[in-house]
Order: C-alpha cells, then structure tokens, then sequence
C-alpha cells in the first residue's frame, strides 16, 4: 500500500492519499466489491476473476481522480461446496456466516474452547481456509507470484511440543512478524494443546501433565488435562485425580472432570 501512495504522490504530488489494511475504517470486503476487484462469495470472501479469493485486501483512498470500475455480477450460481464443506455450520446460507461458531474466530479467542468445537479444530493453529479450499474458482490458479510473501514452513506448520513451553520473548521473536501472533502466545498454545490431543501424541503426555498441573493460567491447564484424557490411557487416571485434588480454579477442575470420564469410557 505504501508503494501505491508513493507511485501516486510521484505521478501527481498534488494527490492526498491515507491507505489501510483489516484494521481502517472502511469494510475492506464491501469496498473490494463496489470497486470492482471480484464479488462476495457464498463463503463470504471477495473473489476475483484473475486470483480467485486468495487475495490480501486493502483500501486507499485518494483525491485523484480515478476512473471507477464497474462492480462485478455474483457467480457462484447453485455451488454451495463452501456452504457443505464448512466444519462447524458457520456458513448458514450463501453470504451469511455464524461468525461464533467460524473456526477462523475460535482459534483466536483466548477462553476455554467449548468442546464440541475441539474435534473440528484438528490441527488447526490460526484460522481456517476449507471454505476457500473446496472453492472451484480457486481450481488452477497459480497464486504464487509473490516470493516475499510464501509462508515459511517453520513458521506456518510449526512443532506443537516446544510451542507449548515458548516464552514470550520467544513467541515475539519467531511468530511477532506473522498476523496470527497478534492475540499473543494463550491462543495458539491452547490450539497446539488440542492439536496434540488431535493426533493423540502421547509423546505430548510428559509436557501437558507439566503444563496441567504449574501453569499459571487457568485455559492451558485445563485444556492440557483434557488433552492427557484424550491421549492418555488408565495410568494417566491418577495423574488426572491428583491434579483435581489440588486444583482451585472451578472450570480447569470441570476439564479434568472431562479427561477422566474420556479415559474412564475407553475400552481397556
């Protein structure tokens, strides 16, 4: 955005411009789509003809004189893969999102994550893209003509195990240039504990029972107890007992109430 302000002010110094992205005060979408750049899609993204909806929007307002484009017709037409794929049901109908129950929110909420959207998350750290995957309008093209922008996969698909004891210094060094960072470390520590639970990695058990029993805050002890319920096995039912018996805080004790009835209802 600042190379576009720059282009402009060296074309015609004259121009005023003020330039946002995600946090202005203009609605980047409903912009993107009286602008011209694509429609809004069943799944509620912008999506050009020339990308598709994988796009970074952002809004520049200028007191140059622009010709304006003609918006673009809707053509999603009778697809509604967005709309089945979606794993929580967030998307109710073609452009009306549940945003509550969007996986893209949860991941960046920072309380206890109700436990019926556990599952759903999966592997998930930040953010949820199957309603852009499952998209037959992003079929075949090639988006990657930005190399400074290709994620690295160190950072994108990170280990789960030393992401859980990561202080904060470390967090702000190696996640602190990426937008998922911006809710701060809680979040995506509590995502790599249900992710772990996910994959049932009982290498997690020695960390998580740590994490469970001295973490200082309430969401990743109890997330971690559920988890040991999830991949433990009857040896982890005394852990799990011994961790209640010195717990204070009501909803962790309410998580260990879960992974002892998980392992409880396992078939030994």
């Amino acid at each position: 955005m600042q190379r576009l302000e720059d282009y402009i002010k060296e074309k015609a110094p004259e121009a005023k411009t003020v330039s946002m992205v995600d946090t202005g005060e203009l609605s980047d979408r409903a912009v993107a789509e009286r602008a011209g750049i694509g429609w809004s899609g069943k799944n509620c993204a912008i999506i050009t003809p020339e990308f598709g909806s994988y796009v970074y929007l952002g809004d520049l307002i200028t007191t140059l004189m622009l010709e304006p484009d003609t918006p673009l017709t809707e053509q999603c037409g009778s697809c509604t893969k967005c709309i089945d794929a979606c794993p929580t049901g967030a998307l109710v109908q073609g452009g009306q999102l549940n945003s509550q129950k969007c996986i893209a929110y949860l991941t960046q909420t920072k309380d206890f994550l109700p436990e019926q959207y556990r599952k759903k998350i999966g592997n998930r750290l930040y953010g949820c893209d199957t309603c852009q995957q499952v998209c037959p309008k992003n079929k075949g093209i090639d988006a990657h003509i930005h190399p400074e922008m290709e994620p690295d996969p160190e950072i994108a698909k990170p280990k789960l195990i030393p992401l859980l004891t990561m202080s904060n210094r470390n967090f702000k060094e190696k996640f602190g240039h990426v937008s998922g960072s911006w809710r701060g470390k809680k979040p995506i520590q509590r995502n790599a504990i249900i992710a772990l639970a996910h994959f049932k990695d009982k290498k997690a058990l020695p960390v998580l029972q740590e994490l469970a029993q001295k973490d200082p805050r309430p969401v990743i002890r109890g997330t971690a107890a559920w988890a040991i319920g999830v991949i433990g096995s009857k040896h982890e039912l005394e852990i799990l007992n011994r961790l209640k018996n010195n717990e204070e805080d009501e909803k962790v004790q309410e998580e260990i109430d879960r992974g002892l009835k998980i392992i409880e209802n396992k078939p030994f």
